[in-house]
């Protein structure tokens, strides 16, 4: 029987932000009660004693991962790689490759993930893939033909990372009868992306930009959606394809090794990172080919069992035996 530790999580992202990493540190909190175990979250470490230390990003909290290794050099620390850690930091940033060497435990939000860590360091890699509770929406259902739109969702905030205008210039591709329409859900962290979509909103009347909403009114909208589209650069495991999945609304996704690491390497509705033409052409092919619209649903339903909450939990609770049976300290 595992005993009940005080852990302490590291999340640089401040309470009630509806940024990735903060959602993602609520949700461990979370199931790592579940599991009996004091969790709390902190911006920065503050010295406290806790059992096991889980810092999420490499570069951002390193300081804390230093401070934490310094005092307890005994203690399992375990970090979370994101997806600047996982594609870019650790190959440039000597902060995140120091919480690389430091840590007991690697975080890995997908399998390929572990693919991009030093050699030396891929033993310590475990893979704990993002979970969602299904919403009390029923999820999208096919088109039907008399349906005056095919709404697309995209959520995330608008940052270069996402490349988050790629589906609105897409649609202008879409032949005139085309019934796409699509809802991009996320606020913009900068004046300029702000600027670009609001006026994309203004004269494009088959893209809308919501803005920030509520992490419930994201969900029903999603859920109430034909189709997701993500279409990031950069990724280290987006919880919007769990969402997506369980929901049984069908992606269409840049074929990023994150992205392709959760829906594998076959799935159909994959384009290349920034090729318009190509995201296109899959939008239109979703809206008007029922095979190929039915081909990516049955997909994600196929999938959908591998994000179930009482899976990442099971994760966690692996993860945490293998740390307390190779911690040279009796708990």
């Amino acid at each position: 029987m595992i005993p009940s530790l005080k852990i302490m999580m590291i999340c640089p992202a401040p309470p009630r932000s509806r940024k990735g990493n903060r959602v993602t540190a609520v949700r461990w909190a979370r199931l790592l009660k579940d599991l009996g175990h004091r969790v709390t979250i902190r911006q920065e470490y503050d010295d406290t004693h806790c059992d096991l230390l889980i810092a999420l990003h490499a570069r951002r909290s390193a300081r804390a991962v230093r401070r934490f290794g310094r005092l307890y050099p005994t203690l399992p620390l375990a970090v979370a790689l994101t997806g600047t850690d996982l594609y870019r930091d650790i190959r440039t940033s000597r902060q995140a490759q120091r919480s690389l060497d430091l840590a007991t435990c690697l975080i890995v939000l997908q399998p390929k993930g572990v693919e991009e860590l030093p050699r030396i360091q891929r033993a310590k890699a475990r893979v704990v893939l993002q979970s969602a509770h299904p919403t009390s929406v029923p999820p999208a259902r096919r088109p039907k033909k008399n349906k005056s739109k095919f709404r697309v969702c995209v959520l995330g905030h608008l940052r270069h990372e996402k490349d988050p205008l790629r589906t609105a210039m897409a649609t202008r591709l879409l032949p005139a009868e085309s019934r796409i329409h699509v809802a991009h859900l996320g606020a913009a962290l900068n004046v300029a992306m702000g600027n670009w979509a609001a006026a994309e909103s203004q004269s494009n009347p088959r893209y809308c930009w919501v803005g920030e909403v509520a992490p419930g009114r994201a969900r029903r909208m999603l859920a109430c959606c034909d189709l997701m589209v993500l279409s990031s650069r950069m990724e280290g495991g987006a919880n919007v394809l769990s969402e997506a999945i369980v929901d049984a609304v069908p992606i269409v996704a840049s074929d990023i090794p994150s992205t392709v690491g959760i829906l594998g390497a076959g799935y159909p509705g994959l384009f290349p990172v920034g090729d318009t033409s190509r995201l296109a052409n899959l939008l239109h092919r979703a809206e008007t080919d029922s095979e190929f619209y039915a081909r990516l649903k049955r997909w994600c339903v196929r999938l959908a069992p591998q994000f179930a909450p009482e899976e990442e939990r099971e994760a966690w609770r692996r993860i945490i035996q293998e740390l307390i049976q190779t911690s040279p300290l009796h708990y």
